[in-house]
């Protein structure tokens, strides 16, 4: 719809608009009309609801409110279309209904002014149903105009920047971030149908013991102490299994001082599970399960479109070890070479896989999986058993105990999630948390470890299976979205240096 009537469509200079706009703000004041009075309006009908049950409402009367998004005025009738959560609704103003005064305050309304309307609703000439406005309130006024000129925010940084007018004026975001909450809600339904406990643990923890994950370090002044924002949730979830509690979840905020990217935010939402009296086999099975819920439940079907793929959720999902799925994709049998570190280096050496000096046999398998195979694996897949130099809280394997009874999961090529059949070994842990820590230069004596977490597995912890998904690549798979920005309400950016306003 042109918009014709709107005192900002000729005006070029953004100055201009800003000075015209706040014009009209000081002329409302002066009359008594201040749009930023406290104001109540009772909406009791929303955009969707009109065109959903229009059989019912024809005819009858409705109080609602929204956004201007687009207005036409010509000359004793004009139209406008406001926007609420729900969708878009058409507005049909004649002076005859409104009286001349409130007509001529209606003329000067912008796009971006929030009004609230009350009116019948009706279908008009060509078949569009709408609300015949009998009363029309400006609510709120826009001192600033839409980004470019109302039809559309194209650019992308803007766009995270100032979610507010993205979520105006794109209306698949709103339908992404309307998906997400269903997800969430879908997550619960989920996990406290399988009588999971959800709980919640602490945010500012003492000792950061992953050592793959760059913590951000804060301060309690009262205490004097340093402090890390948590990198995990997983040793204080343990913690409450070894307290019996069996069967517990956490969806909580993970920060980590690192690198960003399509599928990296320094802060982001995990779902950890913990279950007694199970491992690493029935955490696969809980995936494909929990992935197939949320499928049927907010999606409607297994078979979801993403990026220009199909990616078929139907259980069972492919399974390989880690050293199968090099094997498959470079031709290069780990297994073959077990445990040799020197052979290992050569044949990174000669496949071109970058290497960090000193590294393990583990480490260069785990080397060829991220840089030759990684990118392969398109639909689900479990990738399984990896070497224990990177997975210092699983189990080993009985016949293997380089390798450790973990798995990853893997979807349009990124992982998705992370699980082990837990160690619950108190002395074996102690040693590989005191590996860890002289692999960080940290000098003996001065080990940063969490002592506490060794005491709790010395009480006694049951077998247990862990698993932890990310929630945002979840829902960036679910939503069709190529970044993880496109699915986090406000992603961490750089701050603009000035306000244009």
């Amino acid at each position: 719809m042109q918009d014709k009537g709107n005192t900002d469509g000729n005006i070029q200079d953004i100055s201009e608009i800003l000075r015209v706009r706040r014009e009209k703000l000081s002329h409302l004041q002066e009359i008594g009309s201040d749009p930023f009075d406290n104001k109540v309006f009772e909406q009791n009908c929303h955009a969707a609801e009109v065109f959903e049950n229009y059989e019912t409402l024809e005819g009858k009367t409705v109080s609602c409110a929204g956004r201007i998004i687009a207005k036409r005025v010509m000359g004793k009738a004009s139209f406008c279309h406001i926007q609420d959560r729900s969708g878009k609704l058409q507005l049909y103003v004649r002076k005859d209904r409104l009286g001349d005064e409130e007509y001529a305050g209606f003329k000067k309304y912008d796009i971006g002014d929030i009004v609230g309307v009350c009116g019948e609703v009706f279908t008009t000439q060509k078949g569009e149903k709408s609300v015949k406005a009998d009363k029309i309130i400006l609510l709120s006024k826009s001192l600033q105009p839409l980004p470019e000129k109302w039809h559309g925010l194209k650019d992308v940084d803007l766009r995270y920047r100032h979610r507010y007018t993205d979520l105006i004026v794109n209306p698949d975001v709103i339908n992404t971030f309307v998906t997400r909450s269903k997800i969430m809600a879908a997550i619960r339904e989920f996990m406290n149908d399988r009588e999971f406990m959800e709980v919640e643990t602490p945010v500012l923890h003492n000792h950061t013991t992953n050592a793959a994950a760059k913590p951000f370090r804060t301060h309690h002044n009262t205490l004097s102490l340093d402090m890390f924002l948590r990198v995990e949730l997983e040793l204080h979830l343990k913690r409450l299994i070894v307290g019996g509690l069996e069967k517990v979840y956490e969806i909580g905020r993970i920060f980590r001082n690192e690198g960003m990217s399509y599928k990296h935010n320094p802060e982001f939402t995990m779902i950890e599970i913990y279950q007694a009296y199970t491992d690493y086999n029935g955490m696969m099975r809980l995936t494909e399960d929990l992935f197939g819920y949320i499928a049927d439940k907010v999606i409607g079907s297994r078979k979801i479109p993403y990026q220009g793929e199909e990616i078929n959720l139907e259980a069972p999902w492919a399974r390989i070890t880690m050293s199968e799925a090099v094997k498959k994709y470079t031709g290069v049998d780990f297994d073959s070479f077990d445990k040799n570190d020197e052979k290992a280096t050569e044949i990174a050496n000669e496949h071109s896989v970058h290497i960090e000096k000193g590294s393990t046999w583990g480490e260069i398998l785990n080397e060829f999986f991220e840089q030759k195979v990684e990118a392969q694996l398109v639909q689900p897949t479990f990738i399984y058993d990896y070497p224990v130099e990177i997975s210092p809280l699983a189990k080993s394997k009985k016949d293997r105990p380089h390798i450790t009874e973990r798995f990853e999961i893997f979807i349009t090529s990124r992982e998705l999630g992370n699980a082990f059949t837990e160690l619950n070994n108190p002395i074996e842990q102690y040693e590989r948390f005191v590996g860890q820590a002289k692999k960080k230069g940290q000098a003996e004596g001065d080990y940063s470890i969490d002592y506490d977490f060794i005491n709790a597995l010395e009480i006694g912890m049951p077998p247990t299976g862990g698993l932890g998904i990310g929630v945002d690549r979840m829902i960036m798979l679910f939503t069709d979205n190529p970044s993880i920005k496109d699915v986090i309400l406000f992603p961490t950016m750089k701050p603009q240096e000035k306000h244009n306003g």
